[in-house]
């Protein structure tokens, strides 16, 4: 999932790439860089059928070939992990790091573990050369290898999460390992990509030395600052970036368009938008696709070139999301399905993709199934080949107002409302409704069960918006994210309705949610992306920096 961007990044500190095709390339190369997003389990199988095992087994026996993993390429070195299909007890790796890869406890932390995260030093390597002890770096996934007497003197780096401390990068002599994701850790993972590659050239890579650690010190997971850009096609054909209000993208009356609908409101190109915001500090960018598909994601190849392009110079997380779902040719009869479509994003350069009309269908099966996960829903295709943290569910729900509680039915779940969140007749309870189609068809399903639904099919994060709250820059809705993040174990992203710096404080004091997402207050200038991490900062919210 993370090839282009690993691809890029190296190109961006001026070295050469040759693509291992065959496994008898493993023998010959200089150095190998091998990146990883995924399941183990699908990762090892490659590897086996494709020959890879005993090749990379021999070129690391000894430990003085340059070796850099990442994510997946880090945990493939250790001897076995957890992350198995039903029915198996551990799944054989690598074997050159002594110690398993183990799943973190999610009744003690939200899983995965996604964002932004510290390192402590437990050896000086010219790997961290040009990167201060300070710098947090991005982090996505659900297993880790914990640190054992058996494998302690190969630990580079320790992080904690919550209050488990895990291996976040390994080195021996030239063999190097990284849990987080250089290529998405911004101008920090860029100068640790420099540091490795600087040292393979001037063959000081294996000068390492230890360094004493205090075993009592922590890492902080800061909270996630995440700009959404919805792109769709403007009525000349053009692929902008635009803002809807409730989600009608239309300029409106109180925009000066006196009658009828105005065009779609162009808020900028989203290539130099997303460049903007990298620049000024974003932690991830989600392109999100809202144009109606006629010929399907695979056909869409506006889309996937601004992907391509973002890719080229922006080093932090891209989301994606807009007809993620399986889809048929009308007129060729060929059909993709989703996995093939959702690939498709993640070659041009998406880290995650977000699914959302395609998650209720998959959820409301899933409940009328009594429970039963078939495996053949885009969540679960998807989620198997690239992992949990590969997958978002966008919810779009409404609210649905009740007078009292007892007024809901029993298939949905209650939300007290506070006081300024009343319905029209000062009612203070609902239910949020879940919607697809962009919002326009309501279904019988809440926000609270669809959540619950997709996790156990394997989503890994949530991005909860809300259409009572789009654009009305009144803040989050906060019964929501509390609703839904209590009854979940994986991360909630909050969205809709942030307006000024202290939304942010508010949804991030106020509830559990790691991250925050806004679009129009940062397209419009009316708020920086620094000023909102300065005002967290002041009262003591983590952000990075």
């Amino acid at each position: 999932g993370n090839v282009r961007s690993v691809r890029n990044a190296i190109l961006a500190n001026g070295y050469e790439i040759e693509d291992i095709t065959c496994p008898s390339q493993i023998t010959s190369a200089k150095v190998i860089v091998f990146p990883g997003v995924g399941s183990f389990r699908s990762a090892m199988k490659v590897l086996k059928e494709k020959g890879y095992v005993e090749p990379l087994r021999e070129y690391l026996a000894n430990h003085d070939r340059p070796f850099l993993g990442i994510c997946l390429g880090m945990q493939t070195l250790f001897e076995s992990s957890e992350e198995t299909s039903d029915g198996e007890s551990k799944l054989d790796g690598l074997g050159i790091i002594p110690g398993p890869v183990v799943k973190f406890d999610s009744s003690k932390m939200a899983v995965p573990h996604i964002g932004w995260n510290g390192r402590i030093n437990h050896q000086e390597s010219p790997v961290f050369k040009y990167v201060d002890q300070q710098e947090d770096v991005y982090f996505v996934h659900s297993y880790y290898a914990p640190i054992t007497e058996r494998n302690s003197d190969w630990a580079l780096t320790s992080t904690t999460y919550s209050d488990q401390r895990f291996i976040s990068s390994v080195q021996k002599g030239s063999i190097v390992a990284c849990q987080f994701h250089p290529e998405k850790s911004g101008k920090t993972g860029l100068r640790v990509l420099k540091g490795f590659l600087e040292a393979v050239q001037n063959q000081t890579l294996s000068n390492t030395s230890t360094i004493a650690v205090d075993v009592t010190s922590q890492t902080k997971l800061v909270k996630r600052l995440v700009v959404a850009l919805d792109v769709r096609q403007n009525d000349h054909g053009d692929l902008v970036v635009t803002k809807g209000d409730q989600y009608d993208v239309r300029e409106n009356e109180k925009e000066g368009v006196l009658q009828g609908r105005g065009g779609v409101r162009n808020l900028g190109k989203p290539v130099s938008l997303a460049a903007r915001y990298y620049t000024e500090g974003a932690d991830e960018i989600a392109f999100l696709n809202i144009t109606s598909f006629r010929q399907g994601v695979i056909q869409d190849m506006p889309m996937l070139q601004v992907l391509e392009e973002a890719s080229r110079s922006i080093f932090v997380p891209l989301t994606v999301g807009g007809g993620i779902r399986s889809y048929k040719d009308p007129q060729s009869g060929q059909s993709w399905d989703a996995l093939q479509v959702a690939s498709r994003y993640f070659r041009a350069g998406a880290d995650k993709v977000s699914i959302g009309s395609d998650s209720v269908y998959a959820a409301e099966a899933y409940i009328n199934s009594g429970g039963k996960k078939e495996g053949t829903t885009s969540i679960e295709t998807i989620s198997y080949v690239y992992g949990a943290q590969a997958v978002v569910i966008s919810i779009d729900p409404k609210r649905v107002y009740l007078n009292a509680m007892s007024d809901c039915d029993l298939k949905h779940v209650p939300v007290e409302l506070a006081e300024n969140q009343a319905g029209p007749n000062g009612e203070r309870f609902c239910w949020y409704q879940c919607t697809v189609k962009g919002g326009r068809e309501a279904r019988d399903i809440c926000a609270v069960t669809l959540a619950k639904a997709t996790e156990a099919l394997g989503a890994g994060e949530i991005m909860l918006n809300c259409i009572d709250m789009d654009g009305q820059c009144n803040g989050f809705d906060h019964a929501l994210m509390n609703a839904v993040s209590n009854a979940v174990t994986i991360p909630i992203i909050a969205s809709s309705g942030a307006g000024n710096e202290q939304h942010f404080n508010d949804v991030f004091q106020a509830t559990k949610v790691q991250a925050a997402l806004a679009a129009g207050m940062f397209h419009r200038k009316e708020v920086e992306i620094k000023s909102v991490k300065k005002h967290m900062s002041d009262n003591n919210i983590p952000s990075r920096k």
